[in-house]
């Protein structure tokens, strides 16, 4: 038998073994929208910040740019959000139809973050979340 405890002491492993999990659940409270959890997230910032340039997104969702404008794309054609071009600049609004998704949005994603922070406690789920961010920080650096 080999020795497999390296993968317990692993990021990568640990990391993208959380990611499974948390996906799921975020995928299950985000059922009711008809949305995924990112396309969720996407439509409350555009709606929180009316004409956000297409790049200031992009970074707030820690995502490529090409990325945002294939998400866009779909978002677009089921007319959630809409597109400003400005020269080379494009900017994002909310729709009506983006705008009455809002509570529903807030909703999963209460019920998301309720969820879990019944499983591994508010404080450590917190704290949790704030150590990843510098981690995340600290390895982009490198």
């Amino acid at each position: 038998m080999s020795d497999e405890s390296f993968l317990h002491n692993c990021l990568f492993f640990t990391t993208n073994r959380l990611s499974r999990a948390i996906t799921k659940m975020a995928e299950e409270e985000f059922a009711m929208t008809g949305l995924t959890p990112m396309y969720g997230y996407l439509i409350r910032l555009v709606n929180g910040n009316p004409g956000i340039p297409h790049k200031d997104l992009a970074e707030k969702l820690y995502i490529t740019p090409s990325t945002l404008t294939r998400f866009v794309d779909k978002l677009e054609s089921k007319q959630l959000v809409e597109r400003q071009v400005q020269g080379k600049h494009v900017y994002l609004n909310p729709t009506e139809k983006g705008k009455e998704l809002e509570q529903t949005i807030r909703t999963a994603s209460n019920n998301f973050y309720r969820r879990y922070q019944e499983i591994l406690g508010v404080e450590s789920s917190i704290q949790m979340a704030k150590d990843m961010e510098v981690m995340s920080e600290q390895l982009e650096k490198r």
